[in-house]
């Protein structure tokens, strides 16, 4: 090693010294996954003041980030170049949990609903399941793995800078994005795209663009995922400090200045215990709010933010009245079917995408669950475990319901389990919700109504997809794949009733018919947006309306999803607001 390295190293340990005096020694860190910086929150020393607005902290950062997931990661990365960063996850680490690690267990994670599992489920009061990330690294680690970013549009649209956000979407690919092996399943959706008219064919490539195109992928060659937790390899390990474990409780006002300041946060650890870190005495230090479309207004609300009357229902003291927060709730619905095959069909989630003029997307998976014989069989993103019990109606989509079904699912037909699925998501739903608290505990999920279909334009959009979906089926490069003579009507049928599957509809030229139809199969692909939106709860650099010292930077923001499927984008805007701050306070030089 040279001298260069060693006198580097010296001083990035004496750096971080400081900083790492708030951790018990005797805590374990994750050393051995090459993130030394990550430590349970129970390693965390509290302060000795018990007053917000107390001097003499000791806990100070400049930056503490509530949320360690898609955005937050690549976010804490960045501004720890420059800045100390506390960021904290209420989840575990992914590195070392097979279900999140590997695409061929990715339906048993998300049916995975134990205390520790890296996904939580939730049930909308549309009757929809769905799911939170509870893990570090987020919805990277639990989702369908597309990569592809904004198109140019949403860039305009989002007021970002053109110029860095195609500086930042290459940090993340980099270091986290792979091109995928296609699949047979997908060659066939590809080749069927195009012969429908979803063209022209554009290759492999990561931009938004009308037509058909293969995407990029978080999983490698080997089917092992990549999630945004790694980003963190990027960060300056003398000045980010990662705690897992960590549920933050609510946000710590200083009210006696002409606006409310936030300077701190309080945060239990994986034992309970409550702990509370504090922002340094820099001007420009922040709380970046990271915690996704349902956790971001919880807390604000918890920490009173939001609606005068909610929080006065739920007895919360109001640090600053904004209707807005928690209104604009959006999830783009998706309806599926299921096409039954002769043999089995390899297992892969979305790589291939039609982009239609319609305002709908068209994609696809197969392949999971091939065994008839387990009560553990799973069918991919439309596990019943996980809620999709796409032919009952969503308000009969009860626990009972999937109960039942887990437990009859050993004596499926064996044609349920082989095959894929074609899925069409609506683009930019017109329908709008809300979330609103059920209790002042952030581990309860708050209520949350989508409203899927309540705006006449988004099921006109479903019934063109319910359409495209059989011209698909219909096609002669797809019937070719996935023929399957030796299956009577009949059976298919029963077959789609007992494995909670769906099959083209009988009658695609019945306009009511499909509307119910779109109605009655509804699920989520997992792309819910909104309850802080910009112009509303934030302005256009996420800083809170009426607020110092706080921002929210992550989906709750968005009006609209971002392309077909918004990782990317939310991983590039944690990495271009990084950059961002640090050149609006350090000049053109951050060192980024």
């Amino acid at each position: 090693m040279g001298l260069f390295w060693v006198v580097k190293l010296l001083f990035l340990s004496l750096l971080s010294l400081n900083i790492l005096s708030c951790f018990s020694s005797q805590g374990e860190n994750f050393s051995k996954f090459g993130y030394p910086y990550i430590r349970r929150a129970s390693t965390f020393s509290s302060s000795s003041s018990s007053s917000a607005s107390s001097s003499g902290r000791q806990n100070t950062f400049d930056y503490i980030i509530v949320g360690g997931g898609t955005s937050g990661c690549p976010l804490a990365a960045t501004l720890s170049q420059n800045f100390s960063v506390l960021l904290l996850e209420r989840g575990g680490v992914p590195f070392s949990n097979f279900n999140v690690s590997y695409l061929k267990n990715f339906h048993i994670s998300l049916a995975d609903t134990s205390p520790e599992s890296a996904s939580q489920p939730f049930v909308s009061t549309d009757g929809v399941i769905n799911s939170r990330a509870r893990v570090l690294g987020g919805g990277t680690c639990i989702n369908a793995g597309f990569y592809t970013r904004a198109s140019t549009r949403y860039v305009a649209s989002a007021g970002w800078d053109p110029k860095l956000v195609n500086e930042s979407f290459p940090w993340i690919e980099r270091q986290i994005v792979h091109w995928p092996k296609l699949a047979p399943w997908q060659k066939a959706v590809k080749d069927s795209l195009l012969e429908v008219g979803v063209s022209p064919f554009n290759g492999f490539t990561y931009d938004h663009i009308f037509g058909t195109k293969v995407g990029g992928t978080i999983f490698d060659k080997f089917g092992r995922r990549h999630t945004a937790a790694e980003l963190l390899a990027s960060g300056n390990p003398a000045k980010l400090n990662v705690l897992v474990h960590a549920t933050v409780q609510k946000i710590l006002f200083d009210t006696t200045g002409k606006k409310p300041k936030a300077v701190g946060v309080i945060f239990k650890d994986e034992n309970g215990s409550q702990h509370q870190a504090f922002l340094s005495k820099r001007l420009s230090s922040e709380i970046i709010v990271s915690s996704g479309a349902i956790g971001s207004p919880q807390l604000l609300l918890l920490s009173g933010i939001g609606s005068k009357a909610e929080l006065k229902r739920m007895n919360l003291s109001v640090v600053l009245a904004n209707k807005f927060v928690g209104k604009g709730m959006s999830d783009n619905p998706m309806n599926t079917v299921f096409i039954p095959t002769k043999n089995a069909v390899e297992q892969s989630l979305i790589q291939t995408v039609g982009i239609t003029k319609l305002g709908l997307y068209i994609e696809a998976s197969s392949g999971f669950g091939q065994s008839s014989n387990s009560i553990h069989c799973h069918h991919g993103i439309m596990s019943a475990e996980i809620g999709q019990l796409s032919t009952i109606p969503p308000k009969q989509r009860t626990p009972k319901a999937i109960e039942e079904f887990i437990q009859n699912k050993q004596y499926l037909p064996h044609e349920a389990f082989k095959g894929g699925f074609i899925l069409e998501k609506i683009a930019s739903p017109l329908s709008k919700g809300h979330l609103n608290l059920t209790s002042t505990n952030i581990e309860d999920t708050p209520s949350v109504t989508f409203n899927y279909f309540s705006h006449p334009s988004d099921l006109r959009r479903c019934v063109d997809g319910i359409r495209m979906m059989e011209k698909i089926v219909r096609s002669k490069h797809f019937s070719n794949y996935a023929q399957c003579d030796d299956v009577s009507m009949e059976k298919l049928l029963n077959m789609s009733v007992k494995a909670n599957v769906n099959l083209i509809p009988k009658h695609t030229n019945v306009t009511a018919s499909l509307e119910q139809f779109c109605r009655d199969t509804v699920i989520t692909i997992w792309h819910y947006h909104g309850g802080c939106n910009v112009g509303r709860v934030v302005d256009s650099d996420y800083k809170v309306l009426g607020v110092n010292g706080l921002r929210v930077i992550d989906g709750s923001t968005f009006n609209n999803s971002p392309g077909t499927n918004p990782q990317a984008t939310v991983m590039m805007m944690g990495r271009y607001m990084g950059v961002k701050m640090l050149r609006d306070r350090l000049g053109r030089t951050a060192g980024v």
